[in-house]
């Protein structure tokens, strides 16, 4: 299939800076890719191309191809983009410190607050009890469960 240019390269510079690309199994001409506002076609077209040179590996999961560049491919797209050795693919760059998600031992490595997480919900603060009012008795609006319902001792 004869893909116009600029589509072509669109989708080989979206494809470099992520690594990977993803298309649902539709050959609906009317159907548009998600990430890059080109025709599912051709995308899967172009994919195809790139599967047939071994330049990348195709996955294809509940109605979903999934395709990943491989090592040829980065270079074989930087040539064609004429672009230089340092650009990389999104999936070979280390996520840095900041964009990493919070651990067990909380969001910068430290000891956990005692605020988030399940300690909030389950320990989070209770409604003040006025003075002559039942301490039982939650203040109206609020709704709080706070016995362990059948999942271990209570709190």
């Amino acid at each position: 299939m004869l893909v116009p240019l600029n589509i072509r390269n669109s989708i080989y510079e979206y494809l470099l800076n992520e690594g990977v690309m993803t298309a649902v199994e539709n050959v609906n001409p009317k159907c548009m890719h998600t990430a890059i506002k080109v025709r599912n076609l051709y995308v899967m077209n172009v994919m195809k191309s790139l599967v047939s040179r071994n330049y990348v590996k195709k996955n294809f999961a509940w109605r979903t191809f999934y395709w990943v560049l491989t090592n040829e491919g980065i270079d074989y797209l930087r040539e064609i983009l004429h672009l230089p050795a340092e650009i990389v693919p999104a999936t070979l760059n280390k996520p840095t410190i900041d964009s990493r998600l919070p651990g067990a031992r909380g969001p910068m490595g430290g000891p956990r607050m005692a605020t988030d997480g399940r300690l909030a919900y389950r320990r989070g603060p209770v409604g003040q009890a006025e003075a002559g009012k039942e301490a039982g008795v939650a203040p109206e609006g609020e709704v709080h469960f706070r016995s362990g319902a059948g999942r271990g001792r209570p709190l």
